[in-house]
């Protein structure tokens, strides 16, 4: 794998933004030639473009769009010329573009290693999403996850709702109902603007609704718990198809969100 490609997925793996700039062209004389990339963060860079002024004028730039955010986040061409002001007198021109690459809004979690979360782990794979996916039991984790993908094992899975983002998709589908219970009880205390649901019957919410106005849930908190997740009129009852189904459901709420 290329050097630049580890950078960008550093950055992706810490869900942290960065700006790939790449030396597109040159003219005359240049102290790197076309190709040669930079990784920059709001706080580094990997990769150089030959050093100098140059170098840290693009540094500037690339930060200053990681600072504009998502509205400005599209790829532009710069020229820079090597002349006496920069204190680089090559007298070449250096084309840099700088591609803003931003952590995706969608934010999932997935609790639950069995059949049906790796068969939804699996749908999502290339969707531009970040999933985190959470179980008790290490083995029953695949021995490679998807890029976009941070599979974590702990004891008690609910305590990582405490570190989720404020508006990240949760749902419950462990091997556990009281498992399920704590996780969406949890979500539903600490994340008011997150979507929360579970796998289940109509039973399973019959006794999820009263379990949660006993540990004393307000009826519009539980009102928020989506059970059955899946979107409605998608049919099957196989692992794949109910992965289609919750694949759907979520990117129908995220887009519906965005808009």
């Amino acid at each position: 794998m290329s050097q630049w490609l580890e950078w960008v997925s550093d950055c992706q793996a810490r869900d942290e933004a960065c700006v790939l700039v790449t030396l597109a062209a040159i003219q005359g004389s240049s102290p790197r030639e076309p190709g040669a990339k930079m990784v920059v963060t709001a706080d580094g860079s990997r990769g150089t473009l030959g050093g100098g002024t140059v170098e840290l004028l693009a540094q500037e730039r690339a930060r200053e769009l990681l600072k504009a955010g998502v509205d400005e986040a599209q790829p532009q061409l710069e020229e820079f010329v090597l002349n006496d002001s920069l204190d680089q007198a090559c007298g070449g021109r250096m084309t840099l573009l700088f591609e803003p690459l931003l952590p995706t809004p969608l934010k999932i979690a997935i609790f639950g290693a069995g059949h049906v979360g790796q068969a939804l782990v699996k749908v999502l794979a290339d969707v531009p999403c970040r999933i985190d996916w959470i179980d008790s039991r290490p083995e029953m984790f695949p021995q490679r996850v998807p890029g976009n993908v941070h599979a974590q094992v702990l004891a008690q899975p609910w305590e990582a709702v405490a570190k989720l983002p404020p508006n990240a998709f949760v749902l419950a589908m462990t091997h556990s109902h009281d498992t399920d219970l704590e996780i969406v009880d949890a979500a539903l205390r600490a994340m008011p603007d997150a979507f929360i649901g579970t796998i289940g019957s109509k039973t399973k919410r019959g006794r999820f609704r009263h379990r949660l106005a006993e540990r004393g849930l307000s009826e519009a908190d539980i009102d928020r718990l989506v059970i059955p997740i899946g979107l409605p009129g998608v049919g099957g009852k196989r692992p794949a198809e109910i992965a289609v189904a919750v694949a759907a459901q979520i990117l129908q709420e995220h887009y519906a969100g965005a808009g």
